[in-house]
C-alpha cells in the first residue's frame, strides 16, 4: 500500500486520481484550499486536509510520511475567467514549494499534470505559439505552465519528478479504458484523446512502478 498526497484533489484530475488510488488500495491525503467546499471527497482511505501548493512553509508537514505527491492544481478554469487574477509565476512557485518541501520531508516521487499547449508541433515550435492549435487569448496561462516545467527541469534536487501531459481532447466524462500510450515532447495527432480516468491510471501506474524520471512525456489514447 502506498501513501499519496494529491494537491488539487477537488478538481477533475484530482478527483479521478483520488478514485483510482482508492480503487487500488492506496491511502490518499486529499489536499484542497477549502475543505468545506469539497465535503464529498472524504471516504475510506482518503483524508482531506487544507493546504496551499505555493505555501512553502506548510508543504513539509503536509507531505511528510508519504511515498509520492501529485500536483493537479490549476489556477485557471477557462477563458471566461480572464487573466486579472492569474499569477504568471504560479507554476514556478508551486514547483519550488513542492521540491523544497518534499526534499525537506524526504518524499521521493513527484507527479505533475501537464498542459498540451507546452508540447511541440511537428514543425518544432510550441503548440501555444500556433494560434490554429491553441487559442491565442489564453496563451498567458500556457506561458505560466511552461515556466513551471522549465523550473522543474532546472532544479537539482533528490526528488524524482515526472510531468504527464494529456492531449487537447481531455474528456471529463470519458470511460476508464485502463490503457494508454506514452509519447515524447511532440504533441500527439489531433485525433488523440484521453479521459481523466485514464490520466489517473497512467499517473498511479507511474507511482506504483516508476518508468520515467526527471522528464516530461505525453499520455494519450
Amino acid at each position: 500500500m502506498t501513501s499519496i498526497a494529491i494537491f488539487g484533489a477537488g478538481g477533475r484530475a484530482g478527483r479521478a486520481l483520488t478514485a483510482e488510488a482508492r480503487t487500488r488500495g492506496h491511502q490518499v491525503t486529499a489536499v484542497v484550499r477549502d475543505p468545506n467546499r469539497h465535503a464529498g471527497i472524504e471516504a475510506a482511505g482518503v483524508t482531506v486536509v487544507r493546504g496551499n501548493i505555493t505555501a512553502t512553509e506548510h508543504i513539509p508537514a503536509i507531505v511528510r510520511g508519504h511515498d509520492a505527491v501529485v500536483h493537479a492544481v490549476s489556477p485557471f478554469t477557462g477563458p471566461d475567467q480572464g487573466f486579472s487574477d492569474l499569477d504568471p509565476h504560479f507554476f514556478v512557485r508551486a514547483a519550488d514549494a513542492l521540491l523544497d518541501g518534499m526534499t525537506g520531508a524526504g518524499v521521493p516521487r513527484l507527479l505533475v499534470v501537464g498542459l498540451f499547449a507546452t508540447l511541440t508541433t511537428t514543425g518544432g515550435r510550441m503548440v501555444m505559439d500556433d494560434p490554429s492549435m491553441f487559442p491565442a487569448q489564453i496563451r498567458p496561462f500556457a506561458v505560466a505552465h511552461a515556466a513551471g516545467l522549465d523550473r522543474l527541469k532546472a532544479r537539482r534536487t533528490g526528488v524524482d519528478w515526472l510531468m504527464l501531459t494529456p492531449p487537447a481532447l481531455l474528456q471529463a466524462d470519458g470511460p476508464r479504458i485502463g490503457r494508454y500510450r506514452i509519447g515524447g515532447e511532440t504533441a500527439p495527432p489531433a485525433s488523440a484523446h484521453l479521459s481523466y480516468a485514464d490520466l489517473a491510471v497512467a499517473m498511479i501506474d507511474e507511482i506504483e512502478e516508476p518508468r520515467h524520471h526527471h522528464t516530461r512525456v505525453s499520455v494519450f489514447n
